[in-house]
């Protein structure tokens, strides 16, 4: 039987995204800003893009013969693809902890939204900010709030050292400087 009769099955996506895990009995925090990102994101994929692919994949399907139809075949993977990042997105925003970050301001104990500027046992510094599971980016400098250095980050002081278990084994880091942003 051609793969043309088969029937595609709620959820059989191939390479359908997995949610990142969120530590048991734990929240998905995520900065104001993170948030917003993410909801201007959704909006935007079902508002403006969605409905564009669907008029295209709609326009391809009236023009006959749907196996051998670039448009309609790369629509519809499109239009998947589409729909996998709004089901994603949403379960993402529904789970999601909003926690401003400024709060904590003028503190010097490292909280979630905090950037910290420490030194290791070379005494090389390194700065990172903490964020949300969702919201990090590595290159500029920002980690989950579930990564083992935000895990041993958290709750420290200036001035503390503290332990950060690693594939090498275990080090001590020293904390120098912690920030929080300014209130919006």
């Amino acid at each position: 039987m051609s793969k043309a009769f088969t029937r595609e099955t709620e959820g059989q996506d191939e390479d359908d995204v997995s949610l990142p895990d969120v530590p048991a009995g734990g929240k998905n925090y995520i900065t104001p800003a993170g948030f917003a990102r993410l909801r201007a994101e959704l909006l935007q994929l079902m508002d403006e893009e969605r409905p564009k692919v669907v008029e295209a994949v709609h326009w391809a399907a009236k023009n006959g013969d749907r196996s051998e139809n670039g448009d309609y075949i790369y629509g519809k993977k499109r239009l998947r693809e589409i729909d996998r990042r709004i089901r994603f997105l949403t379960k993402r925003l529904e789970i999601a902890e909003v926690t401003d970050p400024a709060m904590h301001r003028g503190h010097d104990q490292v909280f979630f939204g905090a950037t910290v500027t420490y030194a290791d046992e070379s005494g090389a510094e390194r700065t990172i900010t903490i964020m949300g599971i969702d919201e990090a980016d590595s290159s500029q400098g920002q980690v989950s709030w579930i990564s083992p250095i935000a895990r041993a980050l958290l709750k420290a002081r200036e001035g503390d050292v503290v332990k950060l278990v690693t594939p090498l084994g275990a080090k001590e880091i020293e904390v120098l400087e912690v920030r929080y942003p300014a209130p919006a």
